[in-house]
């Protein structure tokens, strides 16, 4: 019993440590020895669960908590895949096809796709909240079969983003909440540097720049990654989840059909001919 209750205790902190002991006395340098680390406490800190937003084939969306391990089993995902989709760091945009599931990061959307379903990070973002109301919307439409449907919207949605932000100055007003304030920002300025060449006003002018410069090239790192993704057909193979799913389970239906017809074949081998119990001369 005392042994069970020490392995379930906690470690005991370092100022609870018995300093009489002989083992924790520092050396003659007058450096503490080494205590060693507790791994198995980081490991368990790095495994907190993230909160998902499940959409499967009929459009019912609910939030879920998963690990970082379950979802790399449940999706067949390294976990540098997984690090893509991270809020913590910041990655250029990406769609990647994988055997059994795409990994889409653009920009606000970052989520999982897979044949069954779509797991896509929550955030309280507005457009992430628009990409699952669409979602839904396009999932229940009659002849959508698989959830393949979510990446066309995602690009749909995120392309329509990008030729506003890029090309048309009211409708990027409208539907870019980041650019419509620099848009806000832009016209004062350019108006008062018309009027007042200063230091300070051409400043002004030179931070706004930079910031529509940056957003130009999200926008364009967007359309560049969806443009080579159809243009690549390799790729665009790789996004038809429904039908891998499909050969996969006929392929093993039949294997196990075969298998239950050979074992109901009397056990007789049909490929190796039968010997010969015993030769007549």
């Amino acid at each position: 019993m005392v042994d069970l209750k020490e392995r379930l205790l906690p470690p005991k902190p370092a100022s609870s440590i018995n300093l009489r002991d002989s083992s924790y006395r520092p050396s003659a340098s007058g450096r503490q020895p080494f205590q060693g680390v507790d791994v198995l406490g980081l490991k368990k800190r790095g495994q907190g669960l993230r909160s998902w937003i499940h959409v499967d084939s009929s459009g019912n969306s609910q939030i879920i908590e998963v690990d970082k391990f379950t979802m790399m089993r449940r999706c067949d995902l390294p976990a540098r895949d997984l690090r893509l989709l991270d809020p913590l760091f910041v990655y250029p945009s990406t769609i990647l096809g994988r055997e059994k599931a795409i990994v889409v990061n653009l920009e606000q959307i970052r989520c999982i796709i897979t044949a069954d379903e779509v797991l896509l990070l929550n955030s309280l973002d507005s457009y992430v909240l628009q990409y699952v109301v669409e979602l839904q919307r396009r999932l229940t439409t009659p002849g959508d079969r698989a959830l393949e449907v979510a990446l066309e919207a995602a690009c749909t949605f995120l392309d329509s983003q990008a030729e506003g932000k890029a090309l048309n100055s009211q409708e990027l007003f409208l539907n870019s909440t980041k650019a419509a304030e620099l848009e806000i920002e832009a016209y004062p300025l350019l108006d008062e540097l018309t009027s007042k060449i200063s230091t300070l006003n051409l400043e002004r002018v030179r931070r706004l720049k930079s910031r529509l410069v940056a957003l130009t090239r999200r926008v364009q790192k967007v359309r560049d990654e969806i443009e080579q993704l159809m243009d690549d057909d390799g790729d665009m193979a790789e996004m038809y989840l429904t039908e891998k799913k499909s050969r996969m389970e006929s392929s093993f239906y039949g294997d196990q059909s075969l298998m239950g017809f050979r074992s109901n074949d009397g056990g007789t081998s049909i490929s190796a001919p039968v010997s010969p119990v015993c030769i007549t001369p």
